[in-house]
């Protein structure tokens, strides 16, 4: 997932994380949370993280927590917290406006239901931004077979944005420099809404008594205003100083997106662990992606484990997006998001584990602090670094490359 800022009005901003919002609140949602195993509760467990990405011109970080805790022998009980800390100069915030800060702030709650070989879950997740607030919720029903051989869960999430803008207050006089904005509230005139729904069915199966096959598949529907009220497409201007003229884009009000993956582990004979998997994504806007990951796990002295990761994604660009529009209005739809474009990324990344007991806290059952750090590579094929339209000329300028690096920091008790 790439991280990018975009442009707003007299200065104002507002983060983009190359993902819509209610599908960044179900990221930041599998992050804190763990998956549940049908006739197993999860372990009585709190975790605290700090995460940290800085690429592009953007820097992100914030804490994390989650606390899950059983109250019967069939129920337990989750709750979490979320903070993103996001200060952008990114090349989209440099086309259009000035720097900005923001934070991101996010609450879960969650319960889980054992009865038999059957796990039922339910969830609620909040998140808000200066401009943004997403509700979401979700359920899932998990039922171990065959033995306990096979585990299918079936799932289903909603979601519902509130979309703002923001500008300058007008009634506060400008800043001496005229390049700051003294206050930012919410445009009075502007307020959309975004409506999501989600379902997904995931099949794990035991193959041997070391190897185990999953097999996912969701499906996303998205309705409302999907674009972004700050983002802007241009178009040719021969007649301007810099070749091209920035417009508002124009997104369609429904999107219908679709995700199949399969996932092979195999633990080797001294109790490493070796990972393949493969994704396909698909949806209405024309968009196709192709993920492939191979993760390793190799447990080393003492108390150490040690992990390693490669990933590859491929996609294609969106129907309506394009670098560089011919002429204002040449289509109904039109779009210069860049994780519309289409694009390659790599990411490689280490991480290692201690775990470790702390003798003053006998109720504490085992401890692990972890640290784990990613670099991530991104190259565009269609979308240009437009900051150098009046050194190369509009349509001509480098295609741009993106190099970030993610660090993640955290600690875990299970008492």
């Amino acid at each position: 997932m790439q991280l990018n800022g975009v442009g707003g009005p007299s200065g104002c901003t507002r983060p983009d994380p190359g993902l819509s919002p209610f599908a960044r609140t179900l990221v930041a949602m599998l992050v804190i949370t763990a998956p549940v195993l049908a006739g197993v509760l999860p372990d009585d467990r709190a975790d605290v993280m700090y995460h940290l990405y800085n690429g592009g011109d953007i820097t992100v970080q914030g804490p994390e927590l989650l606390v899950r805790k059983k109250v019967t022998d069939n129920l337990s009980l989750s709750a979490g917290y979320y903070e993103d800390m996001i200060s952008s100069a990114s090349i989209d915030v440099k086309l259009s406006a000035s720097p900005y800060h923001e934070i991101r702030k996010q609450e879960n709650v969650g319960a889980d239901y054992q009865h038999g070989k059957t796990t039922y879950s339910v969830g609620y997740i909040h998140s808000r931004e200066p401009d943004y607030i997403a509700d979401t919720t979700f359920y899932s029903v998990s039922q171990d077979m065959f033995g306990d051989l096979t585990t299918v869960t079936m799932g289903y999430k909603r979601g519902w944005d509130n979309v703002y803008r923001d500008e300058c207050n007008p009634a506060l006089p400008a800043h001496p420099t005229g390049t700051e904005c003294p206050q930012i509230i919410n445009d009075p005139s502007f307020h959309e809404r975004a409506d999501h729904h989600g379902y997904s069915l995931s099949l794990s199966q035991i193959l041997t008594r070391n190897m185990i096959l999953g097999l996912n598949y969701e499906l996303l529907t998205d309705e409302g205003y999907l674009a972004n009220p700050y983002r802007e497409i241009r178009y040719l201007s021969p007649g301007t100083a810099n070749g091209f003229t920035l417009a508002p884009q124009v997104y369609p009000n429904t999107r219908t997106s679709s995700a199949a993956s399969a996932q092979l582990k195999y633990y080797l004979p001294y109790r490493a662990a070796l990972t393949a998997e493969y994704r396909f994504y698909t949806d209405t806007w024309g968009v196709v992606g192709h993920t492939l990951e191979f993760d390793y796990t190799h447990p080393a002295w003492k108390h150490w484990i040690f992990d390693g990761s490669l990933r590859f994604y491929k996609q294609t660009h969106a129907d309506f997006y394009s670098d560089l529009f011919p002429r204002a209005d040449y289509q109904n739809f039109m779009a210069r998001d860049r994780e519309l474009a289409a694009f390659d990324d790599y990411t490689v990344g280490v991480g290692a584990s201690y775990e470790f007991h702390v003798l003053s806290a006998p109720w504490i059952n085992k401890s692990t602090f972890n640290v784990r750090v990613e670099h991530l590579t991104v190259d565009y094929s269609d979308f240009r670094n437009a900051l150098l339209a009046d050194v190369y000329g509009a349509g001509n300028e480098p295609l741009y490359k993106l190099n970030a690096n993610i660090f993640q920091v955290f600690a875990s008790i299970w008492f």
